[in-house]
């Protein structure tokens, strides 16, 4: 099985002085690439100095997060693509489990490892954790991460089993499967487009494994901060534009209209709390679904759209009503 490790990078230098050394020392039998964003710092230089192993792609421009894979993966030909992030440091044997899972299940399409926090090594880490999950109204949380509460790692996770996304963090996609499904959506330029990139994997009969006895360490926050405007509105607009694209009609459009008037009462508690900034920003978010509607509607695949897609109809209910911040203790249906 050939693995090509693609990292995608924009300005990191300083990101890839850090976390380049852990992925050269224990991904033996891998090769190892750098996506670039069109960068203006000394990112290429650096590599092509002290990494001349790694191979560059070149990307014309800045992308983004979706534009930007699906240009130098092009480039690239190998049985699995592994996306990592340029933050995230690698632990020793962490392949080994993965390809055996690729061997032992055929139907696994996409897999992640454990995520881990790098500044906090003994708990999960917000991008990904312990695997990704929805709601019934499309709003992911993940094992060991529920909104802001993060679990501490002490093995409950160490399994191997189905879940409904994989971070973009850290993400294993058979080739073939990437291809087939046209990559990532570029409209949503970051943040969500792993979310619809495996929704529309599972709507073609795909599976998505999470395995829990490889593991990372994520850094986190250094494109766009858990905080940042820029962030909540790439996160509410792109979620629209995943129910839009993924769920059967009769599904689809009473929840867009559920989740708009859930993501008002975002917004008046974001102006109670003072972060005018972010109620702005699902302002824009909606204007913005609403002028790509059309297109994201026009998207939509003829395929098997999936019913059995969530894992708990409200994960707001059980989180800011009922208090819950464990995955096993979430109210399930």
């Amino acid at each position: 099985m050939r693995i090509a490790i693609v990292i995608l990078n924009w300005n990191g230098e300083e990101l890839l002085k850090s976390y380049l050394p852990s992925v050269t020392k224990y991904s033996e039998g891998a090769d190892i690439y750098v996506a670039d964003n069109a960068s203006t710092d000394g990112s290429v230089a650096f590599i092509k100095a002290n990494y001349p192993s790694i191979q560059i792609v070149q990307n014309t421009t800045n992308g983004g997060f979706a534009k930007g894979y699906n240009d130098a993966l092009e480039h690239i030909k190998a049985d699995v693509y592994c996306l990592l992030n340029s933050d995230v440091e690698v632990s020793e044997n962490w392949l080994m489990p993965i390809i055996k899972t690729f061997k032992e299940l055929p139907n696994a399409g996409i897999i992640q490892p454990k995520i881990l926090d790098l500044k906090r090594r003994s708990h999960f880490e917000y991008a990904g954790a312990a695997g990704g999950f929805i709601d019934q109204l499309g709003y992911p949380f993940c094992r060991g991460r529920v909104f802001q509460a993060l679990e501490k790692d002490e093995g409950q996770y160490d399994d191997i089993r189905e879940i409904f996304w994989a971070t973009g963090a850290c993400m294993f996609i058979n080739s073939g499967l990437y291809n087939s499904l046209g990559g990532f959506d570029e409209d949503y330029f970051a943040h969500q487009e792993e979310v619809d990139l495996c929704w529309r994997a599972k709507n073609r009969g795909h599976k998505v494994y999470y395995v829990g006895t490889s593991k990372v360490y994520h850094l986190g926050g250094s494109t766009l901060s858990n905080m940042n405007p820029q962030k909540t509105y790439l996160n509410f607009r792109n979620s629209l534009f995943s129910i839009t694209k993924n769920l059967p009609r009769r599904k689809a459009f009473p929840i867009i209209f559920i989740r708009l008037l859930l993501d008002g009462v975002a917004g008046v508690r974001f102006v109670l709390q003072l972060k005018f900034n972010h109620c702005f920003a699902i302002l824009r978010a909606h204007f913005s679904f609403y002028r790509h509607f059309g297109k994201m509607y026009r998207k939509r695949e003829k395929a098997n759209f999936i019913l059995n897609y969530y894992t708990t109809k409200s994960i707001v209910w059980s989180h800011f009503v009922h208090q819950e911040s464990k995955f096993d203790t979430l109210i399930k249906d």
